[in-house]
């Protein structure tokens, strides 16, 4: 595997990525699957090797694109490492998920951080500016409505400020979900043992997160939704991903169902969709984790 032909195919792979993130709108999908070769050849390569090819793959990127190959080929590089090294040691998959969603979500953090103290680039102040100057030309184009004012446009403001740690706890989870789908896939079909998520109708929440999920909704009705503290920042991006949480619940009890009266594969799947449309039906999420209704669906 060293010098093998899928290795130097795999990195080429790698290099062809890196490249699009330069093309508008092919980049969004290409961050999804961009962590997929690194994966690969990390669980395939002894370390060197993988240095070597890696090495290549950013240099050619960086004499391309830049210092932006480099920096975003290094950002993707790490959680590729950690997925890689666990499937390796052949750590579960909800291990291995919890992992790259945790690195994924430092390095996002880190990466603003260092945006901020280096070259002055503040994501809250862009997204001000950016709401601020879309009403503005809006009220000069006349489309917006008479009874919008500058207050709501702070309201707003603010709550997409708040909602910026949610949205990259999701955006860590689907790209470690779409990395192990991939590259798990490719891994297990050249041979590697690479464990498996377990079907989504075993998936079930410990019994405990109901009385979590009780303390937040609590909290966040006794804590102003307009204010700016920590608490406020938390409970705002806390209570919408325990609703999430509890969704993905329902749609695993759906799929038990589905599973255990033998219904057609197509049910469950609606069920889902209807689920993560209306996120009223995570209360059905939270019904299966506290009490045990999944025993009436049981085979006799």
């Amino acid at each position: 595997m060293k010098t093998g032909a899928k290795s130097i195919l795999w990195s080429v792979a790698a290099l062809l990525l890196l490249l699009a993130i330069a093309v508008p709108l092919v980049n969004a999908l290409v961050f999804a699957v961009m962590m997929v070769p690194a994966v690969v050849l990390y669980a395939t390569l002894p370390r060197p090797w993988f240095a070597l090819h890696m090495a290549v793959v950013y240099a050619v990127g960086t004499i391309v694109l830049g210092p932006a190959a480099l920096i975003v080929g290094l950002f993707f590089l790490i959680p590729s490492v950690v997925m890689g090294h666990l499937y390796r040691k052949g750590i579960p998959a909800r291990q291995v998920l919890t992992s790259a969603t945790l690195t994924l979500l430092g390095l996002s953090l880190l990466e603003l951080l260092l945006a901020d103290l280096w070259f002055g680039f503040s994501l809250i102040h862009e997204i001000r500016v950016m709401i601020g100057d879309t009403v503005d030309g809006l009220n000069r184009e006349g489309i917006m409505p008479g009874t919008w004012t500058a207050e709501m446009t702070e309201s707003y403001i603010q709550n997409l400020i708040h909602s910026i740690p949610m949205a990259l706890i999701v955006a860590s989870f689907v790209l470690a979900v779409a990395t192990h789908a991939i590259a798990g896939s490719a891994l297990r079909a050249g041979g590697l043992a690479v464990p498996k998520l377990q079907p989504i109708r075993k998936w079930m929440l410990p019994r405990i997160f109901v009385l979590y999920y009780l303390i937040v909704l609590i909290a966040d009705m006794a804590v102003p939704s307009d204010g700016t503290s920590f608490m406020t920042v938390v409970l705002h991006n806390l209570a919408p991903l325990m609703k999430l949480t509890f969704s993905i619940q329902a749609m695993g009890f759906f799929f038990f169902i589905a599973h255990e009266r033998r219904w057609n594969k197509a049910i469950p799947v609606l069920l889902a969709v209807i689920v993560a449309i209306f996120p009223p039906f995570s209360l059905i999420g939270v019904l299966d984790a506290a009490i045990p209704i999944r025993k009436a669906f049981k085979k006799s």
